[in-house]
């Protein structure tokens, strides 16, 4: 099922402007067409989910990540001090602009935990809650995660009304391969020629990974990663920096473009859930055990997986040395309790080595960004000038 507007024949601009419209649109075109076709829709929350179970029953893998929408229906259904993402996500769907078969949360944090319960009481479909293991240090936590997968595609057999194989998840997780290495391919061009990719147009590149699907996400970015190594353009006199903060709710994409007129984003974790396994899946062998082992042995770190082998100070550090960059945007959503949390060990980290750093708290729905843009333009002329 083709889900995006024909982007084939087109010159590159015109096919990121159309990745931009569609990632900014909050009425979710691509899944409304995938519906009218007539396909089923799993809704997944943030941070991370196995969307490889999903797509072997056919169904469409939906990345719930909120939207900058007032929450005019969402809001009475939360208490007042919660962060921006929980209640947008509920609006989505409260006010009809996604309509979903099946929804999945994680207790990544106090509020999340509840979400799926919310939602319950709200729609009539299966809304369920996939524990990710606690104590990733564990002998047993493999084992754990893949009996957990294995009650996972269980209910996602009983909503799709087909049996899913070991066979149907090996072809998937080989699609979902392809996809996580053309996303690494985007993420090196990022940080080896960022002028050739602007901040804005990395991040709707992968964002449409997660509303369209994975077989048109592969075709899309075999098609535009070429074009864009082809640019012409030439690097200008601008820092470059790791943005980190945006592993969960998510930043305004105008907030992403302000940022980008003064710097190079050149590494960071915005919707870092879609690129989170950092290598292949074994194909062979059982595919949930696979899964399950790629989770928490060749994965990337947020603050919401708690594993002792992956401090995140020392993570951020490495991807600021990997990346090459001169400075780093410590951001954190508004009301994010495991996000503010982790913003003090950052910033603790990078007072150690020394690494310039500007904070910042964020919100998805925000609009006006020129105190904003004055502070980031003042951070870079004291790096640039200083």
């Amino acid at each position: 099922m083709t889900t995006l507007d024909d982007w084939r024949d087109r010159p590159l601009d015109e096919v990121l402007a159309l990745c931009r419209d569609t990632v900014e649109d909050p009425d979710y075109p691509t899944v409304r067409r995938w519906r009218e076709l007539g396909g089923k829709v799993v809704g997944h929350f943030q941070v991370y989910s196995p969307q490889e179970i999903v797509h072997a029953a056919g169904m469409l893998p939906l990345k719930v990540r909120g939207a900058p929408v007032e929450p005019d229906q969402a809001d009475s259904r939360f208490g007042s001090y919660l962060c921006s993402i929980l209640k947008t996500s509920l609006e989505l769907v409260l006010s009809e602009r996604v309509e979903l078969d099946m929804f999945l949360s994680h207790p990544i944090c106090d509020a999340a935990r509840n979400l799926a319960a919310i939602w319950g009481r709200n729609f009539p479909y299966p809304c369920q809650i996939l524990y990710l293991p606690q104590n990733a240090n564990s002998q047993y936590s493999v084992t754990y995660l893949r009996d957990e997968y294995d009650r996972l595609k269980e209910s996602v057999e009983e909503v799709a009304g087909r049996r899913v194989s070991d066979d149907d998840l090996r072809r998937s997780i080989a699609l979902y391969n392809d996809n996580r290495r053309l996303m690494r391919e985007l993420y090196e061009l990022k940080r080896e020629t960022p002028w050739l990719v602007s901040a804005e147009d990395g991040y709707c590149l992968v964002a449409l990974g997660g509303m369209i699907p994975v077989e048109e996400h592969n075709e899309l970015m075999r098609a535009v990663l070429p074009m864009l190594r082809s640019r012409t353009a030439k690097p200008q006199d601008r820092v470059r920096v790791v943005f980190e903060g945006a592993f969960c709710e998510q930043p305004p994409l105008d907030l992403v473009r302000m940022v980008g007129r003064s710097c190079y984003i050149v590494d960071d974790d915005f919707l870092i859930g879609l690129r989170f396994i950092l290598e292949d899946v074994a194909s062979d062998g059982d595919p949930l055990h696979n899964l399950a082992h790629a989770y928490l042995e060749t994965s990337s770190y947020s603050p919401v997986q708690h594993d002792n082998r992956k401090l995140k100070e020392e993570m951020l550090l490495d991807r600021i040395e990997r990346s090459g960059a001169e400075a780093a945007i410590v951001g954190a959503a508004k009301m994010c309790e495991p996000g503010l949390e982790e913003q003090v060990a950052y910033i603790q980290a990078l007072d150690k080595t020394g690494m310039p750093y500007f904070v910042n708290e964020f919100e998805e729905n925000m609009t006006s960004f020129s105190q904003l843009e004055l502070q980031v333009e003042t951070f870079v002329e004291n790096l640039l000038f200083g």
